[in-house]
């Protein structure tokens, strides 16, 4: 789901004829989500029985840049050594400024994203709050301060809590504040001073008592009353929940029911 910062978040899909379809007007409203079977790789469009990483298939997850592995470790980016499965798109993707931040989602996690992802990064994975911690000319430079940082707050998002909206009280500039202290010395000239708190609204009026996550592999068709959405989930009034991006390359029919 395309996403756009407003209060409340805006999400919108595109249908085949290259229509943008806003989302949060669903809201309220009996929907029906169809799977046909088929799937496409999100890269070379191939059609594929299975999806590897995010919508490929295997030989794209294996060979396609934006499947590489600096995508969920940036530490092990080498673009900055001139080392990529493609150096024109690590040009645009990975030499170019990258954000540590600090995000409170089911609890404060730090991550890193490019410049250009914010704030649409933090919105995808259903943050509550974010701040910038660092600033460093590539990407690998930033994986490195995670890697530290990861010594003592988390990197991974519990996706049921925050469906939930239960997430720690503890203040995301304390947080800040004791990153940058426990930070090692050589990295301390990438701290940025900017402790905007970015907040985040989602059209999701009611929080579930309990979660049931649904595949579409599985579960060819689900329908039922949208009562929200955040992150990448769309939420429904029977406490299914389905993450949109997990499909990725699936094709799908999304209509109204009466």
């Amino acid at each position: 789901m395309e996403t756009v910062y407003a209060v409340p978040v805006n999400y919108y899909l595109t249908d085949n004829a290259g229509n943008k379809i806003l989302l949060n007007n669903w809201i309220g409203k009996k929907i029906k989500i169809s799977f046909n079977g088929e799937i496409n790789c999100v890269k070379c469009g191939r059609p594929i029985n299975k999806t590897y990483g995010e919508g490929f298939c295997y030989q794209c997850f294996t060979t396609a840049p934006e499947a590489d592995v600096c995508i969920v470790q940036p530490e092990k980016c080498k673009a900055h050594e001139g080392i990529s499965r493609d150096m024109k798109w690590s040009e645009t993707h990975c030499l170019k400024p990258h954000y540590v931040y600090l995000a409170k989602t089911s609890a404060i996690k730090v991550g890193v994203t490019r410049m250009t992802q914010i704030p649409t990064r933090w919105i995808d994975q259903g943050a509550d709050f974010a701040v910038k911690l660092a600033k460093t000319p590539y990407r690998q430079l930033a994986g490195l301060i995670e890697v530290e940082m990861k010594k003592h707050f988390t990197d991974k998002t519990s996706w049921q809590s925050m469906l939930k909206n239960i997430s720690t009280d503890e203040d995301l500039l304390e947080a800040k504040q004791k990153a940058i202290e426990l930070m090692p010395d050589e990295f301390k000239k990438f701290i940025v001073k900017d402790n905007f708190v970015w907040k985040f609204h989602y059209p999701f009026p009611k929080n579930p008592e309990k979660i049931v996550s649904l595949k579409l592999n599985k579960q060819p068709e689900i329908q039922g009353k949208l009562t929200g959405i955040k992150g990448q989930y769309l939420i429904f009034e029977n406490q299914y929940v389905i993450n949109i991006r997990s499909h990725s390359g699936y094709n799908i029919k999304i209509e109204f029911i009466k």
